[in-house]
């Protein structure tokens, strides 16, 4: 787990622009935060390279695994985290460690962490902070960019819609090949980075390990039911969220087909901006549990469709009500690439004839 400090409590005043912050032996410098959001504070920090009479063992690129996961130019994500309760110490304890299970290009890695003790607050009572540290991906996170987009009327092309859930697809197959399968609990656009490519689709990298548990639970009674429930209100998106984890039953096996429910509302959202069940939220009376449960998915109306049908079907295979009747992620990859294969052709022999139109 984290290693304490308990002497560097001000971490040189690390919340401020220009501060430096330790995590363990490597120090960086605070350019300027990104975001927040709860208890959680994220900030763009640049590696203090270490002078040459350091010891050799100084300095990040000798403690990351992938060399690939390395800045070029020194700039990371950091991740701050205030903690004022051993129930929320052991929440981000077990963040760090499900975070360690992941290798995979489509998976933010966990580059390096500590967690500090801090002066107390009151009399008796000590509070942690937590310092992950993350690659930098600084064109934001899928919702941020169909936001931008949508302030613009613009929309991704169905062959970027394509390449974008297939990374993400990707990510999520190798939560759910390990042994026990890892459920992510929280796919949805806030969670997955994006990085624009000249001449090529964007990156797409899922992040936030924070509600990643074992996949398959046995619910046996009410009470358990009740306590999934209740779980999955404080760490799933409710817009993104399975039926079955709204009204569990008293007896269930529920497995990491939660998350193939929200991977269909993310497929939604890359290509209109919101999950497909949000339009409840605004008509007088909807409720967002009552159009989940009932897979009342509403499609966006015009002369025009702005997307082939074969993605409202791909969208509607993954959004079944039934969990068991649910595709598997493997199931979706298959058929994700067979649609790739397609519309790659199709785009192909559009160009080929535009190109003959144009030369006639």
């Amino acid at each position: 787990m984290g290693c304490t400090f308990s002497g560097l409590n001000a971490l040189y005043d690390s919340t401020n622009v220009g501060g430096d912050v330790w995590i363990n032996e490597n120090r960086f410098k605070i350019v300027r935060q990104l975001g927040e959001g709860g208890f959680a504070y994220v900030y763009l920090v640049k590696e203090a390279i270490p002078d040459s009479s350091a010891a050799p063992a100084a300095g990040l690129a000798n403690k990351v695994k992938d060399p690939s996961h390395l800045s070029d130019d020194g700039t990371y994500a950091m991740k701050k985290v205030l903690i004022q309760s051993n129930e929320r110490l052991e929440l981000v304890r077990e963040e760090i460690r499900v975070s360690s299970l992941f290798n995979h290009q489509n998976l933010l890695p966990l580059l390096d962490h500590a967690i500090i003790s801090v002066k107390p607050t009151q009399q008796g009572s000590w509070n942690h902070e937590a310092y992950l540290l993350f690659p930098v991906h600084l064109d934001g996170t899928l919702l941020d960019n169909s936001k931008a987009m949508s302030a613009k009327n613009e929309l991704f092309s169905t062959s970027d819609v394509l390449q974008i859930f297939r990374q993400v697809c990707a990510g999520l197959q190798h939560m759910h090949s390990l042994e026990p399968p890892y459920a992510h609990n929280d796919v949805k656009p806030g969670n997955v980075l994006i990085t624009r490519r000249k001449g090529e689709s964007p990156l797409a990298i899922l992040m936030d390990f924070g509600s990643a548990r074992p996949a398959r639970k046995q619910i046996r009674s009410r009470s358990e039911a009740l306590q999934l429930q209740e779980w999955a209100s404080e760490h799933c998106a409710a817009p993104f969220r399975a039926p079955e984890l709204w009204d569990c039953p008293s007896h269930a096996d529920i497995d990491e087909r939660t998350d193939i429910w929200s991977l269909g509302c993310t497929l939604y959202a890359i290509m209109y901006g919101v999950s497909p069940f949000e339009y409840a939220l605004g008509e007088s009376g909807g409720s967002l549990q009552l159009a989940i449960a009932n897979a009342q998915i509403k499609w966006p109306t015009g002369p025009k469709p702005q997307y082939p049908e074969a993605l409202h079907q791909f969208v509607t295979w993954m959004l079944q009500p039934q969990a068991t009747v649910r595709p598997c992620i493997d199931d979706i990859i298959y058929h994700v690439d067979k649609l790739i294969s397609k519309f790659i052709e199709i785009s192909y022999r559009d160009s080929v004839k535009g190109e003959r139109a144009f030369n006639q």
